[in-house]
């Protein structure tokens, strides 16, 4: 049974900081790129940033230099690390898995809550 569960998310005050972990099963996760979508009632889930098996990142303009993904295979595990938060990064995100060579029907998270206000 696939699996992808996102964790991490929570409350933090604007310039705050946040780490969410997705955590995958069921599947040959290192053939996979991970990668990080987010979502705000009313508006279109949008791409956050995206890690491929060989580790090459990829960040929306609106992260860069704030946000790094991480993964570790052994663990089966990708990491958002959240820097210098600011109240428009909240959203829910989740964790989306596709295979990086055949694509195919993508894996999906639940979702976590990640909520930037003072």
């Amino acid at each position: 049974q696939v699996q992808l569960v996102e964790s991490g998310g929570g409350l933090v005050a604007p310039g705050g900081s946040l780490t969410l972990s997705c955590t995958a099963s069921g599947f040959t996760f290192m053939w996979y790129t991970m990668t990080w979508y987010r979502q705000v009632p009313g508006k279109e889930r949008e791409l956050v940033a995206s890690i491929t098996p060989r580790s090459e990142t990829n960040y929306a303009d609106f992260v860069k230099g704030r946000f790094a993904c991480s993964r570790d295979n052994a663990e089966n595990t990708t990491s958002l690390q959240m820097d210098t938060l600011k109240p428009d990064d909240t959203a829910v995100y989740y964790c989306n898995a596709q295979h990086w060579i055949f694509g195919g029907t993508p894996y999906w998270g639940q979702g976590t809550q990640v909520t930037v206000s003072s």
